[in-house]
């Protein structure tokens, strides 16, 4: 069994109910489990400003499905809970599901990448992860408790 982190985020509809039924979709994968969920955050969007603020979590899983394998079956949850994918990469959106680690693996593909692109400099992934796993050593060797003194929290707040 992999341990997968998996970022959560939405600002559209209700994303508190948004991010409560990707959970219990997540639960529903074959030969998956969610192990940790971290406290939901408030965050400012990363793009434009004219959106809604965003909810963000992580969750812990193990999962015995394949990198790949496991990131369609989180599309497929994005999209049956309403996901549209548009051109704009920092749009607002309903549900936002991203693998962020998955065991230690470095992953550098079309379809994905892992760690997940600029995690190490995002405070609303950083903060939640460090919530549900504090002692964790990141693929590059650093641990998570130094690089989460490296980036602030900006204005993140708990929803």
């Amino acid at each position: 069994m992999a341990i997968v982190y998996v970022a959560l985020g939405a600002n559209l509809g209700d994303p508190l109910q948004q991010a409560e039924n990707a959970i219990a979709a997540i639960e529903q994968i074959p030969q998956t489990s969610v192990i940790k969920i971290s406290p939901f955050y408030r965050s400012k969007p990363l793009g434009p400003q004219d959106q809604p603020d965003y909810l963000n979590a992580v969750i812990k899983i193990i999962s015995e499905l394949s990198p790949l394998a496991l990131l369609k079956a989180l599309q497929t949850i994005e999209l049956n809970l309403g996901r549209v994918r548009k051109a704009n990469r920092w749009g607002p959106r309903t549900l936002d599901l991203d693998i962020l680690l998955y065991d230690n693996q470095v992953i550098q593909s079309e379809e994905l990448t892992i760690p997940h692109y600029d995690m190490y400099n995002r405070e609303f992934v950083l903060y939640p992860l460090f919530d549900i796993a504090p002692d964790l050593i990141l693929p590059n060797q650093v641990p998570l408790k130094i690089l989460i003194n490296k980036v602030p929290i900006n204005n993140m707040t708990f929803w």
